[in-house]
């Protein structure tokens, strides 16, 4: 790895310079996943680079690129060849962006470019509209995600152990909902929505507001519902079982089932099978230290934030549990943390946010976005970790 720092976890949102739309048509959430998971996207010429205290900076003179702070660029084409690879940015301007190095002091040289880094999937079969993803890291589970974006307001997403081609495979799931779970990408009409992706080579977050355009503040408060695909971070060593699909149970955008930030219901969350490996997949639900059944950031379990202790913010695990019959958890949803107090999206607000960790969080960043009903003016706030590694 080029970087100095973990690069595993990438992220990002609709408001990036040069983003992907995701939009009421239909193919548009391929296209974004494409680019976030597959080929990066945004790529950037360099004018010239030079590296001074430990901070190599890369500068540019036709305008901001797409990446913004802690985000995770790959650069090519630069000498000393030890820059080329993925790098976690620390700064960006209109000009430049700059990342840590431990080359020595110096210019850089070569014929350089850099775009946003994918997270490590490939792309293993597709048709006009469908496409399925699958991860690439062999520590992975190494699932086949079938992805359907026909529809233009929705798209429907499946896991299957195995597949021959885009449209035929083995053990599909969820078997609770025929033809798969609803990703919603828009409540009505064409309009691009807000979203925020982030993930690693094993897994991924989509969080959308399907009825805002913009942020979620700027358009009446409209909250961003999550969805996931991937792997958990499992508590059985060598499970490899340990993949999970969640979503909308039907067509309707503000179901929040399959929330992980909100819902406490199995009708939206599969896991590819329980722990013993046995039969086919299961149900399973989450489980937080909190109210599971209700939604981050709007909990008022431990009371308000701040605390009037000592004005902190109190963040969980999400855990599932080991299929609908088992209590037992079975692993945490990887980098996402719920917020077992109220408040707390008066306290940062409803867009796209980084806040330096404290505590047991000390070095880590922050990602927070207003989460809850995707037809309300008020919810809660989604906490993912940005920093990583995810998963140890």
């Amino acid at each position: 790895m080029a970087s100095i720092v973990d690069t595993s976890v990438k992220y990002a949102y609709s408001a990036m310079a040069g983003a992907p739309v995701i939009s009421g048509t239909a193919g548009s959430l391929i296209a974004a996943l494409d680019a976030f998971l597959v080929s990066g996207w945004g790529i950037k010429a360099v004018d010239s680079a030079v590296i001074s205290g430990g901070v190599c900076r890369l500068n540019f003179a036709s305008g901001k690129s797409a990446a913004e702070a802690q985000t995770v660029i790959l650069v090519s084409g630069a000498t000393p060849a030890g820059l080329n690879g993925e790098q976690k940015v620390t700064a960006v301007a209109n000009g430049y962006v700059e990342f840590k190095t431990a080359l020595p002091d110096g210019a850089v040289t070569g014929s350089i470019n850099f775009k946003m880094a994918p997270a490590g999937w490939e792309k293993v079969y597709s048709k006009t509209n469908v496409a399925v993803y699958r991860q690439t890291d062999l520590a992975s589970t190494r699932t086949y995600y079938r992805i359907d974006d026909s529809n233009a307001l929705y798209a429907r997403v499946q896991m299957y152990e195995s597949m021959t081609d885009v449209d035929n495979g083995m053990a599909v799931a969820p078997l609770s909902v025929a033809g798969g779970y609803y990703w919603h990408k828009r409540a009505s009409g064409t309009a691009a929505s807000y979203w925020v992706l982030a993930g690693d080579s094993r897994g991924f977050y989509l969080l959308i507001a399907p009825a805002a355009s913009t942020t979620p503040a700027t358009t009446a408060g409209y909250a961003a519902v999550s969805q996931y695909m991937g792997d958990l971070s499992n508590y059985r060593s060598g499970d490899a079982w340990a993949a999970v699909l969640t979503g909308a149970d039907t067509g309707s955008y503000n179901n929040v089932n399959g929330c992980v930030f909100s819902t406490s219901a199995s009708a939206g969350m599969t896991l590819k099978r329980m722990a013993h490996g046995m039969g086919g997949a299961a149900q399973t639900s989450r489980r937080v230290f909190g109210t599971a059944t209700n939604v981050s950031g709007s909990d008022a379990f431990f009371g308000a934030f701040p605390s009037s202790v000592d004005n902190g913010l109190y963040l969980s695990p999400i855990l599932l549990v080991d299929g609908g019959s088992s209590i037992s958890p079975r692993g945490s949803m990887p980098g996402a943390l719920h917020i077992s107090q109220s408040g707390a999206l008066a306290g940062f607000g409803s867009d796209v946010a980084l806040t330096k960790g404290q505590g047991a969080f000390t070095g880590k960043q922050l990602l927070s976005i207003q989460i809850g009903s995707a037809s309300a003016t008020n919810g809660g706030l989604a906490m993912l970790d940005v920093t990583g590694p995810w998963r140890v």
